[in-house]
C-alpha cells in the first residue's frame, strides 16, 4: 500500500470521542498545594494516567498547558487573580485539544451551567469519589461537557401504578438540573442537546409528573423523591 493509503486508513481509524486514551496525561491547576499534590499522587497511582505537574494560578496553567498540551487540565473556580473560569476560556484558546475538568467546592446549578458556557469538559465535586474523577478525566474531551453523577441528584423513577408515568433516563437528568434552577438554555448547554430538544424533555416531563409549571414538577418530584427535598 502506497503511503497516501496507508494515511488514508489512519484517518479512517482515528479514535472517536468515545474511545477510551492508552494514557491520559493531566495537568492539575488549583492555589492550594496540598489538595494539588494530593490529586497528582492519586491519579499517578491509575493506572493509564501520567501527571505532567501543577500550576498554583490560572495564569500560570494556561501557559504550561500551552507548553505541555495535556489530555486534561483539573481546573479550580476560586483562585486568586484570574479566576478558573476565565482561565478556562483563554486555555481553551492556547490549547484546544485539551479538556478543562472543573474540581471545585461549588455545586449549585449556577456553577455548573457557567462552565458549561466557558468551554469546561467536565464539572466534578472536591468532595466526590476519586473512582468518579477518575471515570471523568478519562472520558473528558472538548466539545461536550459532562457533570459528575453525584451532582445530578435524581432516584430512579417510580413504578408502582400510583405513580407517574415513568420518566427516561434522559427526562431524569433534565430534572434534575431543573431542581438545581437551571434554565432551559443552560440545561441545553450542559447536557449538550439544543435548546428545543431540552424543552421537548420539559413539556413531556411535565406531563408526566401532570403538572404545568417549573415550581409545580420540581415540588412533584420532591414528593415523589425524584429529587433531594
Amino acid at each position: 500500500m502506497s503511503d497516501g493509503g496507508t494515511r488514508d486508513a489512519r484517518a479512517l481509524a482515528a479514535p472517536g470521542l468515545d474511545e477510551v486514551r492508552d494514557e491520559t496525561t493531566v495537568l492539575v491547576v488549583d492555589d492550594h498545594q496540598c489538595f494539588s499534590d494530593l490529586l497528582t499522587a492519586a491519579l499517578s497511582a491509575v493506572a493509564g494516567f501520567r501527571c505532567l505537574g501543577t500550576a498554583a494560578s490560572a495564569a500560570e496553567g494556561v501557559a504550561t498547558a500551552a507548553r505541555l498540551r495535556p489530555d486534561v487540565v483539573v481546573m479550580d473556580i476560586q483562585m486568586p487573580g484570574t479566576d478558573g473560569l476565565a482561565a478556562t476560556r483563554r486555555l481553551r484558546q492556547a490549547s484546544p485539544g485539551t479538556a478543562v475538568a472543573v474540581v471545585t467546592a461549588h455545586t449549585d446549578g449556577e456553577w455548573v451551567a457557567r462552565a458549561a458556557q466557558a468551554g469546561a469538559s467536565a464539572f466534578i465535586p472536591k468532595g466526590g469519589s476519586l473512582a468518579e474523577m477518575v471515570d471523568l478525566l478519562r472520558r473528558a474531551r472538548p466539545g461536550r461537557m459532562e457533570v459528575a453523577p453525584s451532582l445530578r441528584r435524581t432516584a430512579p423513577a417510580p413504578t408502582s401504578a400510583a405513580g407517574p408515568d415513568a420518566l427516561t433516563a434522559r427526562e431524569l437528568e433534565v430534572l434534575g438540573y431543573i431542581g438545581q434552577g437551571l434554565q432551559a438554555k443552560s440545561v441545553a448547554k450542559v447536557m449538550g442537546i439544543s435548546v428545543h430538544t431540552c424543552r421537548g424533555y420539559i413539556k413531556t416531563v411535565y406531563a408526566k409528573l401532570h403538572v404545568s409549571s417549573r415550581i409545580e414538577a420540581v415540588n412533584r418530584a420532591r414528593q415523589l423523591q425524584l429529587l433531594d427535598s
